[in-house]
């Protein structure tokens, strides 16, 4: 042969191939390969082109290397020039004479399995079938292939569709290299099944790993995969013979099937026969029980494609399901219940590794990390009854769709045994924020404003004492300095009086919202009474943007600069203009106050405000453009004006009521105590993210080091390792590099995952649901955690740097942590996926006087960007107008 190769280099049978091999046979010719290795499991004979024949093929494509840079230039938005350069690129390829060597090698090949037989032409994509992504569809494949001429023709046609549209766009839209995606080919005699189908060996939709699903219709699969069929659907529980628990059997009206000649055609099914099963249930059992041995063999759930020959299944096809959630890691085998921090955090995007062994280990509760994020496990709480109720109803309070997830999980009541002493292990909390854990309140303290000042002095005083003693430490001791840190970054957020505190004002928000409800038919009457509730640290975070913003509204030209921001380094050219010197010191100074927060700030890794100030820039500009001068201490005046007006409000009817001097009296109490301890609820998490800014910074430096040294590549490169890790690097001088490699592979696919509100430890994502008939049709249900109404135009917004808001625009996004406070003062209303009446979008929004409504179910897509929307914030639901 040419070139120095061999047929080998070129061209293999299936049964030489195996997983290790996917760079030179791609993912679904390796599991091929590796399904001829189980036992029971017949894969139909062939052989495979390797990436090696596609290179060569490549090498002689005219003006490739350009039409690629041209491709990887586009936008993953850009569909007509992704169609047009794509189509260009498969048309040169498919016009591209095979060498003649490689013909002949696939000649031969054809000629030891059948020349005459029937073949599926199937593509093979180097990236294709892995682990954490099946780019399932993608690519071509090719049914009933007659004749050498045919197949040498589709082979080409194979390699084209490595540069599909679809196959393009995910690339662009994944970061994925176009020439780092090869192509091999498998050439795989033809099976002629009585039926076809998939089988996912753990359920599609609910993730329960114990589960499996059955797809099946009469003929080739291609009518099932296209969607021409509605296919017969069985679902099997795992149990020692297996049990069919769900059977839908579907009118098969249409099949694809084989012509004589080659090539594949649509038939009608005989009438008779159409409602008729594909597959019988003792069938549906024994391919289930394949799968559950392919799955042991690949030690992940697949996805299976199937074909039945006299009664006899031919596995053509396994895949991983990359869509699955991850299940935590258990010390047992025994059923356990997830419940995930990222919602009580109002952060559920995916965590890097460094990320995620920070918060672990500076957090009070125990978790467990799947899938880029931590859960804490509430099985403990939830067996033992008297544990349960107070945890159900701290649930409720604070997300109603988790609470009703976990009643239907025990509602099975198999899940959950209780256990003979009636108690259980595990205590979680709201993810290691300092909120005091479900079912057990700390001891009541007195209204004292003196305490709030006394905790924030502790606090400030404890991040001061960090700050200067981390400054000279280096090397391997910075870790041990810093394990020794976050022993006391634990003691600062399980402090007794700040737990006490934390509570004392939730308790008199619940108080008052109950208590009103009950004697005046007043809902929701805290939001209005804990308006600018003095030392909320995250609502002075928004205001104190404002005065920014009056800072550099006088200086036209530094607005003009503002507007042209392109990068991070602005701040040193800002006092080149005019009034510069005066705009840069004010933004640095609220850098310096508020500068170590971020979008996600609860993973160290993400770049804070003070890394990246240009993200404050829209915003600035935005508050410039829509406010008068003095706007924050108005607004601030205007909300404890209104809280005052309707505290004497509230009071006066009370006294008019029976018995109403006593209620009067007790709701004064309460109203006092709310106002003193309600806006400490930020402040915690300010010293946490406070602390995480400094740690960051040690921890950046010493990376920086280590790149200096040549250990590491890049310095971001530590956000793929955890703590523990970080610190063996420090120490050895040594680092795994295919295993950051690795693992930012993995982080892009966490970050296509949806983290489930409750998750089991069958991978069942539990999801909870609203059970209520007092809204109108239509609506979108959610959480009440701010009263009023307001109409206005709605702006879906999931980066906050991209936001672009107008007077009276309704932000909808996904989550909201403290970062996104600088926007709720240019808005009329909120609406959130996720969140709860405490958490900090809610408080946020009560303190600005904002109707919001939280944890809306899919907002984000069932709400488009301009519509007008309604946001009934005292009942908990929003309207789509237009």
């Amino acid at each position: 042969m040419d070139e120095g190769r061999s047929d080998r280099e070129l061209l293999c049978d299936l049964q030489e191939v195996d997983g290790s091999q996917v760079p030179n046979v791609g993912g679904k010719a390796a599991h091929l390969g590796d399904l001829t290795r189980i036992d029971g499991v017949r894969v139909p004979p062939g052989f495979c082109l390797t990436t090696a024949a596609f290179r060569r093929v490549m090498a002689r494509v005219p003006s490739i290397d350009d039409r690629l840079d041209q491709l990887s230039r586009l936008s993953p938005d850009d569909r007509e020039a992704i169609g047009t350069v794509s189509a260009q690129i498969r048309r040169s390829i498919e016009e591209t004479a095979i060498p003649g060597d490689l013909t002949a090698a696939i000649t031969g090949a054809l000629a030891r399995f059948g020349e005459q037989a029937a073949y599926a032409v199937r593509s093979s994509a180097t990236a294709e079938d892995t682990p954490t992504a099946s780019f399932a569809g993608q690519q071509d494949t090719y049914l009933n292939v007659v004749g050498s001429e045919a197949i040498l023709r589709h082979v080409s046609q194979c390699w084209a569709s490595l540069f599909t549209e679809r196959a393009v766009s995910y690339r662009l839209r994944n970061g994925i290299d176009h020439r780092a995606v090869q192509m091999a080919v498998v050439v795989q005699r033809m099976v002629f099944p009585e039926a076809a189908g998939i089988l996912f060996t753990a359920d599609p939709v609910t993730g329960n790993r114990k589960v499996s699903t059955v797809d099946a219709s009469f003929g080739l699969g291609e009518a099932l995969v296209s969607g021409l069929v509605n296919p017969d659907v069985f679902t099997v529980r795992d149990g020692e013979d297996g049990e069919v628990v769900a059977g839908a059997v579907a009118a098969k009206q249409r099949a694809v099937s084989a012509l004589p000649g080659g090539g594949t055609r649509e038939v009608t099914v005989d009438p008779q026969r159409q409602e008729q099963p594909a597959l019988t249930q003792a069938q549906v059992v024994r391919l289930v029980r394949l799968g559950r041995r392919i799955e042991a063999h690949f030690g992940r759930p697949q996805d299976i494609e199937w074909c039945l020959v006299d009664d006899d299944f031919h596995i053509v096809q396994s895949r991983p399901i990359t869509t699955l959630f991850p299940i935590p890691a258990a010390a047992d085998q025994e059923n356990h219940v997830y419940l995930s921090v990222g919602h009580q955090q109002m952060m559920t995007d995916a965590m890097r590794p460094l990320g995620l062994s920070m918060w672990t280990l500076t957090a009070i509760a125990s978790m467990r990390e799947a899938g880029g994020r931590l859960f804490v496990d509430a099985t403990g709480l939830l067996a033992a009854p008297a544990s349960r109720a107070s945890f159900l109803e701290m649930a409720g309070r604070t997300d109603p769709l988790t609470k009703d997830a976990l009643e239907s999980l025990l509602d099975r009541q198999d899940f959950i045994p209780t256990p003979p002493d009636g108690g259980g292990p595990g205590t979680p909390t709201t993810g290691g924020t300092g909120t005091p854990p479900a079912g057990g309140a700390p001891a009541p303290i007195e209204n004292d404003p003196a305490i709030v000042a006394e905790l924030i002095a502790r606090s400030e005083a404890s991040i001061a004492a960090l700050r200067r003693d981390i400054a000279t430490v280096t090397g391997p001791a910075l870790f041990d300095f810093l394990l020794a840190a976050f022993e006391e970054h634990k003691r600062a957020i399980s402090d007794p009086l700040s737990m006490q505190a934390i509570m004392a004002g939730m308790e008199a928000t619940w108080w008052l919202n109950d208590r009103l409800h009950e004697w005046l038919g007043e809902r929701n009457a805290a939001d209005t009474l804990t308006l600018s509730a003095p030392g909320n640290i995250t609502a002075e975070m928004g205001l104190a943007l404002l005065d920014v913003a009056d800072v550099i509204r006088p200086y036209p030209e530094v607005v003009a600069f503002l507007e042209g921001v392109e990068d991070d380094g602005f701040l040193d050219e800002l006092p080149k203009v005019a009034g510069g010197a005066e705009a840069r010191a004010a933004i640095e100074g609220y850098l310096d106050r508020y500068g170590m927060r971020c979008v996600g700030e609860i993973d160290i890794t993400r770049p804070r405000w003070s890394e990246r100030p240009s993200i404050l820039v829209p915003v600035i500009l935005d508050n410039v453009r829509l406010f008068e001068p003095g706007a924050a201490r108005r607004r601030f005046a205007q909300g404890r004006q209104q809280a005052q007006q309707k505290a004497q409000e509230v009071l006066s009817r009370l006294r008019a009521l029976p018995d109403g001097q006593r209620k009067a009296e007790e709701t004064e109490r309460m109203i006092d105590r709310v106002r003193t301890f309600v806006g400490y609820r930020e402040y915690p998490k300010y010293g946490i993210v406070s602390r995480y800014y400094i740690y960051k910074q040690a921890l950046l430096a010493e990376a920086d080091r280590l790149v200096r040294a040549g250990v590491l590549t890049e310095t971001d490169d530590v956000f793929y390792v955890t703590f523990e890790e970080f610190h063996e690097v420090a120490r050895s001088h040594q680092v795994d590099h295919e295993l950051i490699r690795q693992r930012r592979d993995a982080f892009r696919w966490h970050q296509a995952l949806t983290p489930p509100r409750v998750l089991t430890s069958d991978g069942e994502a539990i999801t909870g649901a609203y059970r209520r008939d007092d809204v109108p049709a239509g609506a979108l249900v959610g959480v009440p955690v701010s009263a009023g109404t307001v109409d206005g135009r709605a702006r879906v917004i999931l980066d906050i740097a991209q936001a672009d808001l107008e007077a009276g625009d309704i932000l909808v996004t996904a989550h909201t942590d403290p970062s996104w406070t600088p926007l709720f003062v240019g808005i009329a209303g909120l609406v959130t996926e996720v969140g709860g009446a405490m958490t900090h979008g809610a408080v946020i929004a009560r303190e600005y006087g904002l109707p919001a409504v939280v944890s809306v179910l899919d907002a984000t897509r069932l709400i488009q960007d301009g519509q007008r929307i309604r946001v009934h914030g005292s009942d908990g639901y929003v309207e789509i107008l237009s």
